[in-house]
């Protein structure tokens, strides 16, 4: 025996018995959950990839026999001392005896020192398999009303296995998810901020979790008839109006008909309307004009393309990667499936189980693109359930109830995927290829056992399909089900999300406990809605702008300035990149030129980012050279505004002699006729009185020619907010 191993089991004989009284500490039970809560096996810390200065520790305690070893056997038992417990490395360095890079820990005088005390003095006791475990954590109080600036108190409680429960709140990590609402503290403590809204405050021991919701209202009520006189279009502003009374807040003024029919447009097609579709829409005083339009837009054939572009930047490979005429095939079979408003449940279905070549279905570049069972697990779960499983990869999630086996079992479904033809080899990869569903397959192991997973939908128990049976064609059944519970509601709040201005759940495709839902009645009755009407997209669409709410100003009110999640008023929202990039065509009346595309095509019809665009990359077009590829930036940018203000394309756009401005020029119009146009191309309604006045004088001055007069009022509204974002 070597002489280190000798000593260690010395010093685990002489160490001294706990006293009966005192339950003995064991490691997964009562160690494991000191360590996460001081973060020693957090990412920053010893949880890293790598650990830290040679002492690595599984992130969020994922793995309790790799923890133990590498406490108590590794670099020769020195981290633990058993003979002497305060002589331990892992006592001293917690409680700063010794040099601490991670800072001092754990004082002496702390409970949580004196329980790792007692473990190693107990000579390291692992919990024994048929100790009771824990089942759930719950916190106290799970929601509250507060104050402006008051405080609560968290508790958590942990509930075993054998019906016993304990108090774990010293032990609980606590975070929130609006802080600025209502910020948590490392003890539970909740205070309340100096603004009206709600936060999510989240509570974690070992790997359960539970939440607390927090509403801080502002402090003066308002009458219940105001929100009983409020205008309820359909179902929506009943749940809006619900939750804004919750929270004493009342909603903006509605927008105008000019606002509404430019939002509209925008929302709906991806274009600005023009100025006679403009007048007759202003001059039109039938009172469900608003409704009539949207019924109008969404059979118009921008709508198509409008909406596949969204989808575009979800599904969109890069073309060198899978090939041209693959990703240009994918991209036109997007685009058919919305001018034929395929329902989304057989959209998904055929996404899923895709199968035959990528010269033929465009559905099938998904299996061409993303090869690795692992990647294809999370693009489904969070495309079209809302379930974000990247953690799951690796550890348990530390948010969610997802782990490894959960992962990998759903992984298992893409693993008896067949290809034929030639794979990828990139940067020439323009081959056919046929994806099929193969009856053998390597399977997909799970990386710590090498168990061969069986395909397992998350929380729900494992299926054994046959050889002759696409593993994809049960998944595909049981993502589109009726009874799954997050299928419809990750498509209808992603929707919403793009004509509102933010999810009801925020991120779009982020559903979990501890990220719920600002408004979880106006969720769940959209989704069943949506159920109810046959997965139909336009038809949903139809449901959100037909509400009073969708149509309320972005102006705000002195009661709901600081709300940015409850929807009492529309949130202005910075326009795609190649809505702009259309738009700024459309007014200046020059066409952009594209590659691989005929004359006179709309950024809106391009099929592949790699066109190239200074334009469009400046103002957040997706990189589809990135891996994996980048997501599109929604987030306005100096560079974007240097690009409005001095980009050669653009002037020559505006000053071009076949464009807008020369003929308006030319024209018989008078300058205020000339403003008046050009406001209304640009943003949709006539100026004001003074804007009229203030844009007229700039066509008499004695240096200024007609043409240079209306290029530098264009020029100068293309450079607003007013243009650049969907009011």
């Amino acid at each position: 025996m070597r002489r280190s191993h000798a000593l260690t089991l010395l010093c685990l004989l002489a160490a001294p018995p706990a006293r009966a009284a005192d339950p003995v500490p064991t490691f997964e039970r009562d160690v494991q959950p000191i360590l996460t809560r001081y973060g020693c096996n957090s990412g920053p810390c010893h949880g890293k990839a790598r650990g830290q200065n040679g002492f690595q520790l599984s992130l969020l305690a994922f793995d309790h026999d790799f923890d133990f070893n590498a406490i108590a056997t590794e670099a020769r038992g020195r981290r633990v001392f058993p003979a002497n417990p305060p002589f331990s490395l892992l006592l001293r360095k917690a409680s700063g005896a010794v040099p601490h890079g991670g800072g001092k820990k754990l004082p002496q005088t702390d409970p949580a020192y004196r329980v790792l005390e007692a473990w190693v003095a107990a000579g390291l006791p692992r919990t024994p398999a048929d100790a009771p475990r824990i089942v759930k954590v719950t916190v106290s109080p799970d929601s509250k009303l507060m104050a402006f600036n008051a405080t609560l108190q968290l508790t958590v409680t942990a509930h075993d296995s054998d019906g016993g429960t304990r108090d774990v709140t010293a032990l609980s990590q606590f975070s929130s998810s609006e802080a600025v609402y209502a910020a948590v503290d490392a003890n539970g403590l909740v205070r309340a901020g100096p603004i009206p809204g709600e936060a999510t405050v989240m509570a974690r021991f070992a790997e359960k979790f539970a939440v607390s919701q927090v509403l801080v209202p502002l402090p003066t009520p308002v009458a219940a008839a105001v929100y009983d006189a409020l205008p309820r279009n359909n179902f929506i502003d009943g749940h809006v109006w619900a939750k804004l009374q919750k929270l004493n807040l009342t909603p903006s003024d509605p927008a105008s008909d000019a606002t509404f029919h430019r939002r509209a447009f925008l929302d709906v097609i991806g274009r600005l309307p023009s100025p006679d579709e403009t007048r007759a829409f202003l001059a039109d005083k039938d009172a469900k004009k608003r409704e009539k339009l949207i019924d109008a837009l969404v059979q118009r054939p921008e709508y198509a393309d409008f909406w596949a572009n969204k989808w575009t930047d979800l599904l969109r490979p890069n073309a060198y990667h899978v090939g041209i005429k693959a990703t240009y095939n994918l991209d036109q079979w997007l685009r058919q499936s919305f001018r034929k408003n395929q329902p989304y449940d057989q959209f998904v279905r055929e996404l899923i189980a895709a199968k035959g070549s990528t010269f033929k279905n465009g559905a099938v570049v998904m299996y061409r693109d993303r090869r690795d069972p692992a990647e294809l697990t999370t693009l489904v779960s969070q495309l079209f359930l809302g379930v974000r499983l990247d953690c799951a990869k690796c550890h348990h999630h530390p948010f969610e109830v997802w782990g490894q086996d959960e992962f990998y079992s759903f992984a298992a479904f893409f693993g008896r995927i067949g290809r034929k033809g030639t794979g990828i080899s990139a940067p020439i990869s323009g081959s056919e290829e046929t994806v099929y569903g193969a009856a053998t397959g390597a399977g997909v192991k799970h990386p710590l056992t090498g168990k061969v997973m069986t395909p397992t939908p998350l929380l729900g128990a494992p299926l054994d399909i046959p050889p002759e049976r696409d593993p994809r064609d049960v998944l595909a059944d049981w993502v589109t089900a009726p009874e799954n519970p997050y299928f419809a509601k990750v498509i209808v709040n992603r929707v919403w999300a793009d004509l509102m201005g933010r999810g009801i759940v925020d991120p779009v495709d982020d559903l979990r406990a501890t990220n719920p839902a600002s408004n979880p009645a106006l969720l769940d009755a959209l989704a069943a809605d949506f159920r109810k009407n046959g997965c139909d997209l336009k038809r949903l669409i139809k449901t959100i702008t037909a509400s009073h709410a969708y149509g309320l100003s972005t102006t705000p009110n002195d009661r709901n300035a600081a709300d940015l999640r409850n929807y009492s008023r529309h949130y202005r929202q910075r326009l795609r990149a190649e809505v702009l990039l259309d738009m700024v065509s459309d007014v200046s009346g020059v066409p952009e030129k594209f590659e691989a595309m005929p004359p006179g095509s709309r950024a809106m019809e391009v099929w592949t980012a790699r066109a190239q665009s200074v334009f469009l990359d400046s103002f957040g077009r997706p990189d589809p050279n990135a891996d994996p590829p980048c997501e599109r930036t929604t987030d306005t940018t100096v560079v974007q505004a240097l690009h409005l203000m001095n980009s050669p394309n653009l002037y020559r756009k505006v000053t071009d002699d076949a464009g807008r401005c020369a003929a308006l020029a030319k024209s018989a119009k008078t300058p205020a006729e000339i403003v008046d146009e050009l406001y209304l191309l640009a943003y949709c309604r006539l100026p004001t009185d003074k804007e009229r006045a203030a844009a007229t004088k700039r066509f008499e001055k004695p240096s200024a020619s007609r043409r240079s007069a209306a290029e530098d009022l264009l020029w100068a509204m293309i450079n607003t907010p007013e243009f650049v974002f969907n009011d």
